[in-house]
């Protein structure tokens, strides 16, 4: 078993940090500098960070390089012509080459202390949504993909968000009803067709969601496929309204050159 700082700690118990950081200073998540605490970014990669502050888009979470852009409405050309399915969305950083070293080693390479760090940032961009909020609900992951992956990303991150927000968490409100290859390769006007009908809350959920105001959470949002099943999911379920918060958010097509 590989030796980390989270399995010593559980090893020699949570009061015993001092000692293991000594053995296992803490180091940065993304070129494992030494840092002063866990989590945190060295000072050449905090300056890489690609951190979606105000001013966003409302909708979907996408950085604006000035104020003017959003309109009245505070939200994106995108948005205004195809509003999404949830009511706000809030991302920690842009799904650029810096968060892929941190997002993708969560997904595919066990890497979930990764969940701390992107959770944290989470809870700081989403702190609006989140003061507002009864209930964190994860993205599910199909049980196939969970018995291969073993975790639910998605779930860790709201595990997270939960601790540093105070929001409970549901992690299994949702379902994933069949399994739907990998949307990383699909074409972005197939995705919608591919999770259609994929995703349900369960029944013995529904009394929990309802009348609730749920923030949803994810790891990357790219064309909003799947976040939108899962919103009209929670919706159906009875769901007072829906956010969503994430990662990192990709360009939309609309920002693209």
């Amino acid at each position: 078993m590989q030796l980390t700082r989270e399995s010593l700690l559980g090893l020699a118990g949570r009061g015993s940090r001092f000692l293991v950081d000594m053995v296992l200073p803490p180091q940065c998540p993304t070129c494992d500098a030494t840092v002063t605490a866990p989590g945190l970014f060295c000072a050449a990669c905090f300056r890489k960070a690609g951190f979606i502050l105000e001013p966003c888009c409302s909708r979907c979470g996408s950085g604006f390089s000035s104020e003017d852009l959003g309109g009245s409405e505070r939200a994106c050309s995108g948005c205004r012509e195809a509003p999404p399915p949830w009511r706000q969305a809030r991302a920690a950083f842009t799904y650029d080459e810096f968060s892929r070293r941190l997002v993708l080693p969560l997904k595919y390479a066990d890497r979930t202390e990764n969940a701390r760090t992107l959770g944290m940032h989470m809870a700081r961009a989403g702190a609006g949504l989140l003061r507002g909020a009864d209930l964190l609900v994860p993205v599910p992951l199909h049980r196939r993909r969970l018995c291969v992956r073993r975790y639910n990303q998605a779930a860790l991150l709201a595990r997270h968000v939960g601790r540093a927000s105070g929001v409970p968490v549901l992690v299994d409100a949702l379902a994933r009803l069949r399994s739907t290859h990998s949307l990383a390769a699909s074409r972005r006007q197939d995705r919608a067709a591919i999770v259609a009908g994929a995703i349900a809350c369960r029944p013995h959920r529904a009394e929990s969601l309802r009348g609730r105001r749920v923030v949803l959470l994810d790891d990357v949002l790219t064309t909003g496929a799947t976040a939108g099943e899962c919103v009209q999911a929670l919706m159906a379920a009875g769901a007072a309204s829906v956010d969503l918060l994430v990662a990192a958010r990709a360009a939309p097509a609309s920002h693209r050159n």
